[in-house]
């Protein structure tokens, strides 16, 4: 499993990563404390508070999905 963790800071961020996530033929995970969310869920991501950092955990490497998560990646 491959983990990053990503900040989202508006709601065009999100939408574009669901987007992202819903490309995925697997499983996406976006948590934050003990909640973990469906990452292709646009209403569950946006029920996480957004002025968090978040991981996101997936099954695999994926040139499109990393792109968008280098995107929002922090340090």
């Amino acid at each position: 499993m491959l983990e990053k963790k990503i900040r989202l800071n508006a709601v065009n961020d999100v939408t574009e990563f669901v987007r992202a996530a819903e490309q995925c033929q697997y499983d996406v995970d976006v948590s934050y404390n003990r909640v973990v969310i469906d990452a292709k869920s646009i209403m569950g991501v946006m029920s996480l508070d957004l002025t968090q950092t978040l991981t996101v955990k997936y099954a695999q490497e994926d040139c499109s999905i990393e792109h968008v998560l280098n995107k929002f990646a922090v340090a």
